[in-house]
């Protein structure tokens, strides 16, 4: 194998199913996240000559991501990208919100070397545990890729990370993406309104800005956008973060994630029209998975292209952030 020997691989941990442990064995879905520490999930790991350097950032469940943890987990990474003889990094994540993650690291560190984010869907006891195989396929990857930038490696494939999806709860190949990866090809963040802000404008935000993501379905008639107005309004609401996270509790933002290519009702269009002169920013997706939101269908209310609904109000936060900032 022809690797990047001598060379340094960080593994950053955040815990998820590949660190989960099951009470029974038998039932594989019964389990609980974040139980193992770094040294017990790369114990086993085949390093092929390379350093492995471990940090346990955090160790949860994904579905209780918060900016916080992204904020160490940035710092971590961006300490690490920017040591000479570290080739690259591995981040052990849990699938639930592993495409969001993505997305920030991707679009705030826009790293020049590979960042391999791994997981699993089976915790680490049961017989069916795909963790091991995950993290070594990650490994691997790492020291043989001529790709730069934050990818998912899983299930023996390799996404970009802009444009992962989860699609499935119940599979080890739980995760699929848009476009084809190639080698030596850097992935990077679709053509936006909004400018990314930098590490150190993320690493220094205490409150962040509220974005709310809203679907178009049938009978959609704006009321949500109505009592999101409500509570963008000063005069009912302030700007200090809400009781449970460092979110600001004013909303700022609006994705909607509309049907086919972007498309609105009419009476949700009309709302977030009247959201837009309120001051809020909003933007379009498409709820298909894969979907594209078309910029000449409704062109007064902006198009994130080809980003997923989560991955769009990811972009619609950083956007915000940088904003603040200029």
């Amino acid at each position: 194998m022809d690797v990047k020997k001598d060379q340094k691989v960080v593994v950053l941990a955040t815990g998820g199913t590949i660190a989960g442990i099951a009470g029974d064995v038998s039932k594989p879905n019964n389990y609980v996240s974040g139980q193992l520490a770094v040294s017990q999930l790369t114990q086993d790991l085949v390093s092929n000559g390379a350093q492995l350097i471990q940090e346990q950032v955090c160790n949860i469940d994904s579905k209780d991501m918060q900016f916080a943890h992204w904020q160490a987990l940035l710092a971590r990474c961006h300490f690490w990208l920017n040591e000479n003889e570290v080739a690259g990094l591995i981040v052990t994540h849990g699938t639930d919100t592993l495409e969001e993650t993505a997305f920030f690291l991707q679009a705030v560190l826009n790293p020049a070397k590979p960042v391999a984010m791994t997981c699993a869907m089976f915790p680490a006891n049961v017989p069916q545990s795909d963790g091991p195989q995950n993290l070594q396929g990650a490994l691997d990857w790492v020291l043989n890729t001529l790709d730069t930038g934050v990818y998912l490696v899983t299930a023996g494939e390799v996404h970009f990370g802009i444009g992962v999806q989860k699609n499935y709860s119940d599979r080890s190949r739980a995760f699929a993406s848009r476009e084809a990866m190639t080698q030596g090809k850097q992935a990077s963040v679709p053509k936006l309104d909004w400018p990314m802000p930098t590490v150190e404008q993320v690493l220094k935000i205490q409150f962040w800005p509220r974005v709310e993501l809203i679907f178009n379905h049938a009978g959609a008639d704006g009321q949500l956008v109505r009592n999101l107005l409500q509570a963008h309004d000063p005069a009912k609401s302030d700007s200090q973060p809400s009781s449970n996270s460092n979110q600001t509790s004013m909303v700022e933002g609006i994705v909607v994630a509309g049907t086919g290519s972007g498309t609105l009702s009419h009476d949700l269009e009309f709302a977030l029209t009247q959201a837009q002169k309120a001051g809020l920013w909003v933007a379009r997706t498409s709820r298909c998975a894969y979907g594209v939101s078309d910029p000449d269908k409704h062109p007064n209310i902006p198009s994130l292209h080809n980003l997923s609904p989560v991955q769009g109000r990811v972009a619609m936060i950083l956007g915000l952030l940088a904003h603040s900032e200029t």
